[in-house]
């Protein structure tokens, strides 16, 4: 037009996926702020200050969910001003040493203008999701009402089926950012408060307002890490009885897991989830979200809730995943630190944290 190429939404689609993707690595995590903070005495650590401070770290590291309601750090139990001082506040992947970056490139994205239509037989991303929704109403996982009707979001945005993996629109996709299909990213919409208890450490409770069941909570965020390098971490984890290790094995994968993450270093509220907020009787689970990567070995690992959450309650997950009697069979317990007794309290408490 008038001697200048015409750019369309797709021509700088097809631009931008020939660029290297954008991704962080885990040798960059900056923790000026944490050195620091441990230099000071213990005295200020201990402080109501190191809590303002512990919540302006959040606050600045959380520039990606705008408008989120605020997170909140409550101790009324101890001295303890703050949790420790051992991580960086983030809701992103940090890839460490031998993970691949983002596939961009095989990424299958949609040409939607607008709002994605769930019943749209043209949008890519709905195809997406339907292929891979397929064995789950072949096995009665989702009723086969659900077929035709692809979007695992109702109009509210919350999850329908847990234990089945999410495929979003992308940046790569022609939709608009409220588009039905972009929950994840759209970030958190509850407020939280990491809170002390008087037996467990540092736990995550809900903020004043009644969450419902199937809301997005947050990213399990941290370090993305090969097996091995997660499997030498965990033997010492396992020794001083905390572990911040996920290992991204969900069923559909077919093999053992190629890579995990850790939110010891690097992390978000959920990582006090996984230290001490296990429950027999969980109200959140964990499931797989694919954004901006193709790779089926490495998708984000999102927490919903399962069921509603009243204000204030305690939030939870379960370690051992789903419980059935083959999961009570085998719980145990183990003379490493990590294998600690549960405090859950719940009505089927196995009496362990891990099986």
């Amino acid at each position: 037009m008038g001697g200048y190429p015409v750019v369309t939404w797709n021509s700088y689609s097809r631009a931008q996926r020939l660029l290297p993707p954008k991704y962080r690595l885990a040798k960059d995590l900056p923790h000026e702020l944490q050195d620091r903070v441990n230099a000071l005495p213990q005295s200020y650590r201990d402080s109501p200050q190191a809590a303002v401070l512990f919540e302006a770290m959040i606050d600045e590291a959380t520039d990606d969910e705008l408008g989120a309601p605020p997170i909140s750090v409550i101790n009324e139990v101890t001295n303890e001003g703050a949790p420790p001082w051992e991580f960086v506040y983030t809701n992103q992947m940090w890839y460490g040493e031998g993970v691949p970056p983002p596939d961009i490139k095989n990424l299958k994205s949609c040409g939607c203008v607008g709002r994605c239509d769930p019943k749209s037989k043209t949008c890519g991303c709905a195809k997406r999701q339907h292929h891979h929704l397929k064995r789950y109403i072949a096995n009665n996982t989702i009723p086969k009402t659900w077929n035709g009707v692809p979007f695992l979001y109702d109009a509210k945005g919350s999850l329908q089926y847990s234990e089945v993996p999410i495929f979003e629109c992308n940046d790569f996709c022609g939709c608009d950012e409220d588009c039905p299909n972009r929950v994840v990213q759209r970030g958190r919409r509850y407020a939280i408060n990491i809170k002390r208890t008087e037996f467990k450490g540092w736990g995550v409770f809900n903020g004043p307002k009644r969450i419902p069941k199937g809301s997005f909570m947050g990213i399990y965020a941290g370090e993305l890490l090969t097996v091995e390098e997660s499997d030498r971490r965990g033997a010492l984890y396992n020794k001083f009885g905390r572990t911040y290790l996920f290992d991204i094995d969900f069923h559909y994968m077919g093999a053992v897991a190629t890579y995990s993450v850790d939110a010891y270093h690097a992390g978000n509220f959920t990582r006090f989830l996984a230290s001490i907020n296990h429950s027999c009787d969980p109200n959140c689970e964990i499931n797989p979200c694919y954004i901006n990567e193709a790779n089926i070995e490495k998708p984000l690992l999102t927490v919903f809730t399962t069921r509603d959450v009243e204000p204030f309650e305690e939030l939870s997950f379960s370690y051992m995943g789903r419980i059935d009697d083959d999961t009570a069979k085998n719980a145990k317990k183990s003379n490493d630190a990590v294998y600690a007794e549960c405090h859950c309290g719940s009505a089927n408490c196995l009496g362990v944290l891990f099986s």
